[in-house]
């Protein structure tokens, strides 16, 4: 007798053995029929509807669950994290809160005693003054021994020193500079966040320790003077601190020593000597190291033999050989007025003018 799942004959000859159906590997399990786009309708339907017999099912929602959602963002939120950071430098945020600050400046004329030593050469005074071991041009400007500090390395601390001494050698020895043909070779290494005091400066020249041109740099008044020596003599140091974790400063103390003669003057005619101290600070963030720029912040200046009578702050105007200052001195000061600088004028030390 056939078990439930035989024909009642029995097995036809040559079919699946066991009763196995030979279609068994082509039905539709459920969630084939689930899955498919069409379905027909019911009788029901088709009568009380009018449905067309065979409609199309909407297609099954396979995204992702609400929880997985939120793990794939913040595993996207944690991975361009931690790129950011790597890329972003960790002292931007301080750097970026520190505005660039005005240069102050102070120059110091100096009034001769007397009348101006003058001599035929050169060489025969700079022989016979304090300046007569001193190097010529950039020589009198040596980088130190350069040692690396908290936060920043060897080669920038370099690249600050570097820069300062460059912008030394070009607001002091640069000869289109001192005849005030020229700005320009110190202007580009001025920070961008300076280059509008920079040019009203020489725009628009004032002695309020803000804008005056011989504070940036050492121009002489050409109709007055000119260099009888392209031989300018110096000494002077550099020094390099860390202020913060974001800056580096540079202190510059140097005296320039330049021989002069009347501009347009013959051969022959008397020369003298004109000295100028320059002390100035420089400030470096990573970007004026990036771009070999810097922020002049101090510039503390004396220079003569000069007149006090007259204005130094747009050129200095040297008293060359056998000249004398002439009597006066600058205006008055209101020390009540905040956008007023206290004029000041020294006098030049006899030690300090050659003995021929």
């Amino acid at each position: 007798m056939g078990g439930p799942a035989d024909p009642p004959e029995g097995t036809p000859e040559g079919g699946p053995v066991g009763g196995e159906d030979e279609y068994r590997s082509v039905v539709f399990d459920e969630s084939f029929v689930r899955a498919a786009r069409l379905q027909e309708s019911s009788a029901r339907e088709r009568m009380t509807d009018h449905a067309p017999a065979v409609r199309r099912r909407p297609p099954l929602r396979r995204g992702l669950t609400r929880q997985a959602l939120i793990l794939v963002l913040l595993i996207l939120v944690a991975f361009g994290t931690a790129i950011y950071m790597g890329v972003r430098h960790p002292y931007d945020t301080e750097e970026a809160e520190q505005p660039v600050e005005p240069l102050r400046m102070t120059v110091i004329p100096l009034a001769p005693q007397g009348k101006v030593v003058g001599a035929a050469d050169a060489e025969t005074l700079f022989a016979h003054s304090p300046a007569a071991q001193y190097s010529v041009g950039a020589e009198g400007i040596p980088l130190p021994v350069v040692r690396s500090t908290a936060h920043f390395s060897d080669s920038q601390v370099v690249t600050a020193l570097t820069t300062a001494k460059d912008y030394l050698v070009r607001s002091s020895l640069y000869p289109e500079v001192l005849d005030s043909s020229q700005v320009r070779p110190a202007r580009v290494l001025i920070d961008p966040g300076q280059l509008d005091q920079f040019d009203q400066s020489f725009d628009h020249p004032t002695a309020d320790g803000r804008h005056a041109p011989t504070g940036w740099l050492v121009r002489f008044d050409p109709t007055r003077a000119e260099l009888a020596d392209p031989k300018i003599r110096v000494r002077g140091n550099l020094q390099a601190t860390e202020t913060d974790a974001a800056t580096l400063e540079v202190t510059a103390d140097h005296t320039f020593v330049y021989a002069l003669r009347p501009t347009g003057a013959p051969a022959g005619s008397k020369v003298s000597l004109f000295t100028v101290r320059r002390e100035l600070t420089f400030r470096f963030d990573r970007d004026d190291l990036r771009l070999h720029q810097t922020q002049l912040v101090v510039s503390y200046v004396q220079a003569g033999p000069l007149s006090c009578a007259e204005d130094s702050a747009n050129h200095l105007h040297p008293l060359l050989a056998g000249e004398t200052a002439r009597a006066g001195g600058p205006a008055g000061t209101n020390p009540y007025a905040t956008d007023s600088a206290t004029a000041l004028c020294g006098t030049l030390a006899a030690a300090a003018e050659p003995k021929v």
